[in-house]
């Protein structure tokens, strides 16, 4: 079966800005460091800040896109004040424009994300989402590949000259809104009894399923299973790999990602989703006792491939159970929620696994991570209610 032009759409949209994001996040804490003169501290706050952003903005876009029963002119907003951001940071003298650009650019990706993920599941057949969620995340991660390669090569071709290699990120950015722009049409939403209500209110989360409410439950604790992926980088260097080639490990964890996540996502439409999501469980579970007795750089590419697997199994896997247990008026709202609480426990499981490192050893703090993995598949065994598969 063939997916919608649209969903294609929406993938190379978030293919472009991915690609134009992280060409200058690749090059960004250098940039406010070396060029500006920020502290270390000071790129933390205002990366913290930014994602804190993002998280909180998801939740209100997805309930005003079910409001106004619309999505993509959000998703057009969300993703043109992003690329309206581009040029601010080769522009940037000191630390308040980098603090605008990179405050606007993270509203403009809170306000994408849940109308997008809605806008997916309104415009594809049911049977299709697994597909259409893996695609999407597909051309996503090539684009977080393709993003740090391009910084990489341009830095040669252009000598070292950061502000000229940020500018050539406003081409894909442009690229990205066009797509949107040009190719997306959405189906017209009509409202439950004609009526608009307030979809952050009681009543109206209380008609999210049991189903619901479950799948958002499992996603947190394997959240905390699945802390940063900077973890992967910091292990790295932990057993002896060059400073240099350190970006490399994000590279092989995004490519296996991007080649896991269309076939899982057709898997997820034929088979019982329950096993697939297990696969994946039991996947990160080997990738974090590579990790943790990891003692060469082999070791540590082989758990980012294998982290790369697991992403490519699970994180389409999720949006698809997302899409199918929220009502179709709500479902804006329940991505939002999704996402809010998503990064909510992935900021505790990142303090938890930085506090372990430091206190115990890297080690022992992915083997951590394979507890809760544990704990994930057992919830998952034991606790899931009946749906599909």
């Amino acid at each position: 079966m063939r997916l919608p032009r649209a969903i294609w759409a929406l993938g190379l949209a978030s293919m472009f800005m991915d690609a134009s994001s992280e060409l200058i996040h690749a090059l960004l804490p250098a940039f406010m460091v070396t060029v500006l003169g920020m502290s270390v501290v000071a790129v933390g706050v205002i990366e913290g800040i930014a994602e804190a952003t993002a998280a909180i903005v998801k939740v209100f876009s997805g309930a005003l896109s079910d409001w106004i029963g619309r999505r993509k002119p959000l998703v057009v907003l969300g993703y043109g004040l992003a690329a309206l951001t581009k040029p601010l940071f080769p522009l940037a003298s000191g630390i308040g424009a980098v603090v605008t650009a990179r405050f606007i650019d993270r509203i403009g990706k809170g306000i994408r994300g849940a109308p997008r993920d809605a806008l997916i599941a309104d415009i594809t057949p049911p049977e299709q989402r697994g597909a259409a969620y893996g695609l999407r995340q597909s051309l996503d991660t090539v684009g977080a590949v393709v993003g740090p390669l391009l910084a990489l090569a341009l830095m040669v071709i252009l000598a070292g000259d950061i502000r000229m290699v940020f500018w050539a990120a406003v081409i894909p950015a442009v690229l990205c809104v066009a797509c949107i722009v040009l190719f997306v049409r959405e189906p017209e939403q009509t409202h439950r009894d004609g009526r608009r209500r307030i979809p952050l209110s009681k009543a109206e989360l209380s008609r999210l399923p049991r189903h619901y409410w479950w799948v958002l439950a499992f996603a947190s604790v394997l959240t905390l299973a699945r802390f940063s992926e900077a973890f992967l980088v910091l292990r790295a260097q932990d057993v002896g790999l060059a400073l240099a080639w350190v970006p490399a490990v994000m590279v092989v964890m995004s490519a296996v990602y991007a080649a896991a996540a269309v076939p899982a996502g057709i898997a997820a439409d034929r088979m019982s989703r329950r096993s697939l999501l297990l696969w994946g469980l039991g996947v990160l579970v080997v990738a974090d006792l590579v990790l943790a007795r990891a003692t060469a750089p082999l070791g540590t590419f082989a758990g980012a491939a294998l982290w790369g697997l697991h992403m490519g199994l699970t994180q389409g896997l999720l949006s698809t159970l997302i899409a199918d247990a929220a009502p179709a008026d709500l479902r804006g709202t329940a991505f939002g929620v999704f996402n809010l609480v998503s990064g909510v426990f992935l900021l505790i499981a990142s303090s938890l696994a930085g506090l372990l490192w430091t206190v115990y050893g890297p080690g022992l703090t992915f083997v951590m991570g394979a507890v809760f993995t544990g704990v994930a598949a057992v919830g998952l065994v034991v606790g899931a209610p009946r749906a599909k598969g």
